[in-house]
């Protein structure tokens, strides 16, 4: 039997990526990642996380585990939201990664950590976006998978570490602290004030959420501008210009 654990990173916060990620273990090889004490990634600290997420890594090499890391950026994020949901979206990451982690000549079960508020809806959306030919996997979707199932846990754990290693990129390129990325963090707040001086909000954020869409009203009195495929924007005039 195969079990393909699958867990997302960062879909809440307005700045950097969101990171999904499945992997595939053969289930004789659980006891593996209980000894490398894989579990949900919120129970750890960083540091622990990244400890782990290297043994993971080791192990998937030396036992031929697959991993599949999707690592969207805010421009997919934003341009999405013109056609859809952040809900369906999450649907094609989970499908990508799962496919990146295996393939469809296999069997097993998919363990999926459920982003909906109706764990079944999101496990029939995810057959249906894998398609026929993945049909003779059982799919499994539950709130909390993470914590429920070690592979997916151990999902979780690679996950956030990647999603980490983005946020820290994009510090990087920053003289100033940019806080976790989430809103309601008190420095990535005065982090996206400064992002936004320029003509155009910073890359690394997510125009589209309401706290950007927010503060670039507050900081240059026009609606925030519209990203475009060609990774520029346009530029939105005040309603005081008509």
């Amino acid at each position: 039997m195969i079990s393909i654990g699958v867990d997302e990173a960062g879909r809440g916060p307005v700045i950097g990526p969101l990171i999904v990620c499945a992997l595939k273990i053969p289930d004789l090889n659980r006891d593996v990642l209980e000894w490398i004490g894989a579990r949900d990634s919120k129970e750890l600290t960083a540091k622990a996380r990244k400890i782990i997420a290297e043994q993971i890594e080791k192990a998937a090499e030396k036992y031929n585990w697959g991993i599949g890391l999707v690592i969207c950026p805010p421009s997919r994020i934003d341009l999405n939201k013109s056609v859809s949901d952040l809900n369906s979206l999450e649907i094609e990451l989970f499908a990508e990664a799962i496919r990146l982690s295996s393939n469809s000549n296999e069997n097993g079960i998919i363990l999926a950590d459920a982003c909906d508020s109706n764990a079944g809806r999101f496990g029939k959306r995810l057959e249906n976006a894998l398609g026929e030919n993945w049909g003779n996997w059982e799919i499994d979707s539950r709130h909390g998978m993470d914590s429920i199932d070690p592979v997916a846990g151990a999902a979780s754990i690679l996950a956030k570490v990647c999603r980490d290693s983005e946020i820290e990129k994009i510090a990087a390129g920053y003289d100033f602290e940019i806080g976790s990325g989430y809103p309601s963090d008190p420095k990535t707040r005065i982090a996206i004030k400064k992002m936004l001086e320029g003509e155009l909000p910073a890359n690394c954020l997510r125009w589209t959420w309401s706290t950007i869409s927010d503060l670039w009203s507050e900081v240059h009195s026009t609606p925030v501008p519209v990203r475009t495929e060609d990774g520029g924007g346009i530029i939105q005039s005040s309603l005081d210009d008509w």
